[in-house]
Order: C-alpha cells, then structure tokens, then sequence
C-alpha cells in the first residue's frame, strides 16, 4: 500500500491561504527529495509515501513526512493545515501552478479549475494487472459510501459552513469522469471506454478519470480516492487500514471466484451523495434495501468487513484505537465544527487544523490575546 496526502499551506496570522507551495517544496526537498511536488494551485503541496505492508512503518512514514512540510512552511513563516476544503482566503480563480498540463487543462475546462484548491488523501493498493485491479474495483465500489462518511474533512468553503460534512465530493462531482466508477465487465470493458473518452475529448488523457477508483496509469495499483485530506496522521491510518482490510477481503473473494455486489448506479451515486452532507452524524443509503439507516450501522457493517481482515495484533489495535476516537470524537467534519463553536471563530478552525496536521504540536505560531486554540 501506499498514500498520496495533500496539505494547504496558510499565512499564521491573517489563516488565509498562502500561494507560496513553489517556495516550500524547494525547502521541504532537502527531507523529501523528489517525492514532495506542487499540485494544481499554489496553494497546495503533495507527498506520497514509500510501497509498505505494515501500517506501522506506514504511520512512521507519514509522521516524518508532515513533520518535514511543516518545519519546511515554518522556515517561510508559513504553516500547514490537511483539509479538504480551504477555510478562509481563497481567490477566484485560484492562482495555478505552472505547467503544460495545467495549462491545458484550464484551456479546456475552465471554471472547473477554479475549485480546484481542494485537498485529498489517495490510497495506492498494490495489484499484479488491470483485470485484477478492475475486479477489485468492483469489489470495492459498494464502501465508497461508507469510506466517505469516514473521512469526511471539508464543512467550510471560503468562509462558510456549506452545511456538508465532505464538501469537497460535491466540487469533484461536476467533472464529467467523476464520482463512483462503473462496474466493470472485463478489461476490454475498461480499454474501450477510455478510448471513448480520450477520443471523444472528455478527458485530456488517461491521468484525467477522476473516478473515486481508478486503476492508477502510470503504477500497478488501484487508487481510492474518495477520501478527504484528513486531519491527522492517525486518521490517515484508519483509511488506510480499513482499505486493505477491504481489499484482502475482496482478493479472497475474487480468488474463490464469488461475484462483487453490483448496485444500481444511480443508487451508488445518490449514497456517495447522502453521505457527502450527513457524514457520521446522520442517515446512509442501505444498498441492499434502498432505505435509509443510521450512518453508524453502515460503518458498523464496514468496520466489521474490514477489520478482522488485517493481519497482526498490533495492527488491529492500531485501527481500534482510531476507529474509537472516531466514534468519541467524530469525523474531520466534526471536529473542526466543534472547534468553531467555542467563539464562532473560523480562525479558530484554521489554529486547530495547523496544530493537529503536523505530528508534533505546532510551537512557533505567533500568540494572539484570547487566543484558545484546541488541542
């Protein structure tokens, strides 16, 4: 397995967005060699991990790995937070990273790429060939639900609570390769319909299917995408823990030939929605029945899928450890709405995503009178 996070850097006294992700990736390059990169907006900066088996060394990784942005953004005067949506100071449009591709990417889409300042967290699993990645997909599909009431991080866009707890899958949602993927017959399936795409000019090339699960174009993985960035290293640890229980469930039922639940489409489509707004807090689609039930069940039956597939002790009491604090403490979404409604104050969201994105306690950000920043 591996993880592709994508972090926003903000100013620490104004916690507006700052367009300055050239100048950190040149600082954080020193740590992170060639693995840390600019995204599609100034505002932001992506790193992915090594290939791992263990979630521990997965979690040393991404600790070592946010440490080394943030003391990198920190020599700037600047800071990180992992969310999926910013919270305050975005401009429309966004200033773009340079680069051929962005370039025709805004030629062709347009305002699309105004929106773009959003923030992800990818899992990579590792897979042999396509046709066992577009099993596994198929596999895979029906959590895509339940996978983001999980993660959900972006209640706020540009100063405002959208009333969502994932944000951030309504702008992804407008692309016209986006959202849940299709079940997929075979991998001729798969190849015709890129070729449909690319050719029809939908896409600008294979690296645009937006799907929330791709098989990856350029490494033997299957790519989940339908997470948020999430606040915290552990966070990113119940993904991607829950993920590879899934996924060795799935590979144990591909391997005995069972057949992958195929919902309806527009079902799927309309849970990933359901699921985009309620997050932990309110109802899921039951793809089974078509009815709504407590998001808590619909976790309840992943957590129960996922879970008792994952190999050592050790990691299980990893996962229990974070799906208990999930389950006190509540999701990305939650928890920085908690932290606004100590003084109403959406900079008292951006302090606590600074403090709880790095995996040391941010000590350098400058004091303000009153300020109660949550830990």
């Amino acid at each position: 397995m591996g993880v592709e996070e994508e972090y926003l850097l903000v100013d620490p006294v104004s916690r507006q967005l700052s367009p300055q992700a050239d100048k950190v990736v040149a600082q954080a390059a020193g740590d992170l060699g060639d693995r840390v990169a600019t995204e599609i907006t100034r505002y932001q900066v992506e790193v992915p991990t090594d290939p791992h088996t263990c979630l521990t060394d997965l979690g040393n990784q991404l600790r070592a790995t946010r440490n080394a942005v943030a003391r990198a953004a920190a020599r700037l005067g600047l800071r990180v937070i992992s969310s999926g949506t910013p919270i305050l100071g975005q401009l429309n449009p966004p200033p773009l990273s340079p680069g051929v591709r962005y370039a025709q990417s805004l030629a062709k889409f347009g305002a699309l790429d105004h929106e773009q300042s959003v923030c992800a967290c990818h899992i990579h699993v590792g897979v042999p060939d396509v046709a066992t990645a577009l099993q596994l997909s198929n596999h895979l599909r029906p959590w895509l639900p339940a996978l983001l009431a999980m993660t959900a991080n972006s209640p706020y866009w540009d100063g405002k609570d959208t009333g969502y707890a994932g944000w951030r899958t309504m702008t992804w949602g407008r692309w016209p390769v986006a959202g849940p993927p299709p079940y997929f017959e075979s991998p001729t399936h798969f190849e015709d319909l890129l070729d449909r795409l690319v050719t029809s000019e939908t896409l600008l090339d294979r690296g645009g299917l937006y799907w929330d699960i791709r098989p990856s174009h350029h490494v033997p993985t299957l790519e989940i995408r339908i997470a948020d960035a999430t606040p915290t290293v552990d966070d990113t640890l119940l993904l991607a823990g829950t993920v590879k229980g899934l996924a060795i469930t799935a590979m144990a039922a591909i391997h005995n030939s069972q057949a992958a639940p195929c919902p309806q489409s527009e079902m799927l489509r309309a849970a990933c929605w359901r699921a985009a707004p309620d997050g932990l807090s309110g109802k899921s689609i039951n793809l089974d029945t078509g009815r709504l039930e407590p998001a808590a069940v619909h976790l309840g039956r992943l957590w129960n899928t996922a879970l008792p597939a994952v190999a050592t002790s050790d990691e299980q009491s990893l996962l229990h450890a974070a799906h208990m604090r999930l389950s006190s403490e509540g999701n990305g979404a939650d928890r920085p709405r908690a932290a606004y409604r100590r003084r109403d104050s959406h900079t008292d969201v951006v302090d606590y995503l600074i403090e709880t994105a790095a995996a040391v306690p941010d000590r350098h950000r400058p004091s303000e009178p009153g300020l109660d920043v949550p830990q």
